[in-house]
C-alpha cells in the first residue's frame, strides 16, 4: 500500500495551507458553474406521463406533491431484473432527510422501469421510505435518455433530472447522467442542480432567493421534525 509521506506538523501545516488556496478556488469555480446552470433555459413538458406509486396512478405533476420543484433520480431497475442497481442503491442510501429539500419547495422521487410490485418489494428490503414510482411501459425513461437502445438491446444508465412547476405547467430544467452524479446526495448538492438553487441571497442570478415567498434558504433550516408542512 502506498501511504502519504510522513512529515513534521509544521510541514503538514504549510502543505495544508497551499492546498486550501486550491480548494477555495475550486469552491468559487463551483459557485460560478452553478450560476451558469441556473441560467439554462427550460423546456415545457407537454407529454402526459403516467407512473404508478403507493397511491396508484400519478402524473409528472403529481410527483411535485404541490411543491415548485422536483428532482427525479433515474434509478436503474429494468423490468426483468430481480433487484435494483447496486450503485443506484448506494446513491439512495446517502440521500438526506427530505424535509430539508421540501422546506425549499423541492420534492424528490426515484423513478424506474420495473413494475411497481418489484419496486415495492425491493424498497421494503432496503428500508427506504422516500417516494419511488414505476414508469413501466411508458416513455419517460426513453424520453429522458436513461433507457437507451444499443446493438438492438435496451440498456439502463443512472441520472438525475430537475423540473420546475408554474401552476399546472411543468418544465424540464436540467439533467445529468452517470459520472455527473458523483458527489451528489446532500441537500445542497441536489439544490445546486435546480433552477432556483439554494435560494440564497448571494447566488446568481439574483432574484430567486425569495422565489417561494419565504426568507433565504439558510434562514429556513430547522431540525427536520420542526418544519411546518
Amino acid at each position: 500500500m502506498s501511504l502519504p509521506e510522513v512529515v513534521s506538523r509544521a510541514e503538514w501545516r504549510a502543505a495544508r495551507e497551499e492546498l486550501l488556496v486550491k480548494e477555495k478556488a475550486a469552491t468559487r469555480a463551483r459557485d460560478a458553474l452553478n450560476a451558469v446552470r441556473r441560467r439554462l433555459p427550460m423546456v415545457e413538458v407537454d407529454k402526459e406521463y403516467v407512473f404508478e406509486g403507493g397511491d396508484g396512478k400519478a402524473t409528472l405533476l403529481d410527483l411535485f406533491e404541490g411543491r415548485q420543484q422536483l428532482v427525479v433520480h433515474h434509478f436503474m431497475f429494468a423490468p426483468e431484473w430481480d433487484a435494483g442497481c447496486l450503485s443506484c442503491s448506494a446513491f439512495l442510501d446517502q440521500i438526506g432527510h427530505l424535509a430539508h429539500l421540501r422546506a425549499r419547495g423541492t420534492s424528490f422521487a426515484a423513478v424506474s422501469r420495473a413494475p411497481y410490485t418489484a419496486i415495492l418489494s425491493f424498497k421494503a428490503r432496503m428500508g427506504w421510505t422516500l417516494p419511488w414510482y414505476s414508469s413501466y411501459l411508458g416513455d419517460f425513461n426513453h424520453d429522458f435518455e436513461v433507457t437507451l437502445e444499443r446493438d438492438g438491446k435496451l440498456v439502463e444508465r443512472p441520472g438525475l433530472s430537475c423540473f420546475l412547476r408554474d401552476r399546472d405547467r411543468v418544465f424540464h430544467t436540467y439533467s445529468t447522467y452517470e459520472r455527473g452524479l458523483d458527489g451528489l446526495g446532500s441537500t445542497t448538492s441536489l439544490l445546486d442542480l435546480t433552477a432556483l438553487g439554494r435560494q440564497e441571497e448571494w447566488e446568481e442570478p439574483a432574484g430567486r432567493a425569495s422565489a417561494l415567498g419565504a426568507p433565504a434558504g439558510s434562514e429556513r433550516v430547522r431540525y427536520h421534525d420542526e418544519y411546518e408542512n
